[in-house]
Formats: C-alpha cells, sequence, structure tokens
C-alpha cells in the first residue's frame, strides 16, 4: 500500500492495483501549487464530510477519471445529481470494494456544501485491504466512538488530524492513537492556513515521547506500508 500526502487533508492511496483519492483540496492550496490535479489518478474519491477543503476538486478529478464518489448518503447523492458515479453509505455500514473494505465510523464535527445546504453527517473511513489496515479520522473532535475501531480492525496506520482550531489537536491525537491502538501516525489537516499551523518539531517530539511515531510529510511525498 502506498500513500501520498497531496496537502491539508488530500491522500493518496494505491491498493490491490486500485487508485484511491480522500478529500482533494488542492488547486485552491497555494502550499499544493506544484500538484497537477490533471495529473492525479482516481478509481475512488473518498470523502469525509461536505466542506469545502475537502470537496473542491472531486468533480473535476471524477469527471476526468470516472473515478466512484464514496462518501455518507448526501455528500454521494449530492454528486450522483451531477451525473458522476457514487457509492452512498452511512456511519457504522460498510462495503466489500474491489481494493477491500471500507467501513464509515463516527466523525464529531460539522458538514455542509459550501452554498450551507445540509452535509449529512461527518465521517472517518476504516479501511481493510489485502495487506494493511488504516484509519482515516477525517476531521473530528476527539472521540470515545475510537476505542470501538480496534475491536474490529487491528491497524497499520492512523491517519489523523492534528492542526486545532477545526479538529483534533497534538495533544489530543495522541490520545485518539492510544484509542485506535495504532502507533504509527500520519498527521493531516494541519499548516495550510494561519488557524491551523503547527511547531512540526514539538508535534514529533511529543509524540516520540509518548511511545509513537508521528510522520509529516511534505505536498507531493509518499510512503509505502
Amino acid at each position: 500500500m502506498k500513500i501520498t500526502f497531496y496537502g491539508h487533508a488530500c491522500i493518496g492511496i494505491e491498493v490491490s492495483g486500485k487508485h484511491l483519492l480522500v478529500d482533494p483540496f488542492i488547486s485552491a492550496n497555494p502550499k499544493a501549487s506544484h500538484i497537477d490535479i490533471n495529473a492525479l489518478q482516481a478509481d475512488y474519491i473518498l470523502l469525509t464530510h461536505a466542506h469545502q477543503d475537502h470537496i473542491l476538486d472531486a468533480e473535476a478529478i471524477a469527471k476526468r477519471t470516472d473515478a466512484v464518489i464514496v462518501s455518507n448518503y448526501e455528500v454521494a447523492v449530492y454528486f450522483g445529481n451531477k451525473g458522476l458515479k457514487y457509492h452512498p453509505m452511512n456511519n457504522g455500514g460498510s462495503w466489500q470494494f474491489d481494493f477491500g473494505k471500507v467501513k464509515l465510523v463516527n466523525a464529531i464535527h460539522s458538514s455542509s456544501f459550501p452554498n450551507g445546504s445540509y452535509g449529512g453527517n461527518p465521517v472517518g473511513f476504516v479501511i481493510e485491504s489485502e495487506h494493511k489496515n488504516i484509519y482515516i479520522s477525517g476531521d473530528t473532535a476527539l472521540t470515545m466512538d475510537m476505542k470501538l475501531i480496534p475491536m474490529r480492525t487491528k491497524l497499520d496506520l492512523a491517519i489523523l488530524s492534528i492542526g486545532n482550531n477545526f479538529t483534533m489537536d497534538i495533544e489530543d491525537a495522541i490520545i485518539a492513537a492510544d484509542f485506535v491502538d495504532c502507533d504509527k501516525i500520519l498527521g493531516v489537516h494541519f499548516d495550510t492556513f494561519g488557524y491551523i499551523e503547527i511547531n512540526h518539531e514539538e508535534a514529533k517530539k511529543k509524540f516520540f515521547n509518548a511511545g509513537k511515531d508521528l510522520m509529516l510529510l511534505e505536498i507531493g511525498e509518499s510512503i509505502t506500508l
């Protein structure tokens, strides 16, 4: 499984010969100006909620690649009404796709489209593939519901929001890592704008002191599990 960070909360995942793209917000992110959305591959686009900084480039990429939008019912149908392929889900449900199983788990946040219309419940994703399992928290507060995840799935990586103000901060993300029983963490949702700027070295040190490995990738950088 190859995972690439495209800035903010956008992650690319290559698994079982398929390309997944999570929460594509690239074209309006100055920090990701070197990423060409027209060069990205996508068989599936997973969206955690309806906020613009998570769905901005979904339509354009899905139209070009014929990708399937996977999200909560409201978000999936919104894109389906635009003529795109979609697979609607809801919290607690799971589905076996050709790359692995996806389960929607709870996230504590808000969810509305850029025009203010209702975007359904925000979610996180647990992805179980043939060899590796990952958790994508989405935008969320720390929640006791995270403790349910390791009851069903042994994680190899947790992708956690860490930027504070709109989501968990570093201290809460460390607790979240304990809750999901995973010591390998990829941080997202940080540094994009002033509200969520973090001190990288301090963040890594706090995770290290808690016995965990926090990875903060450069935009366009990849890791392999």
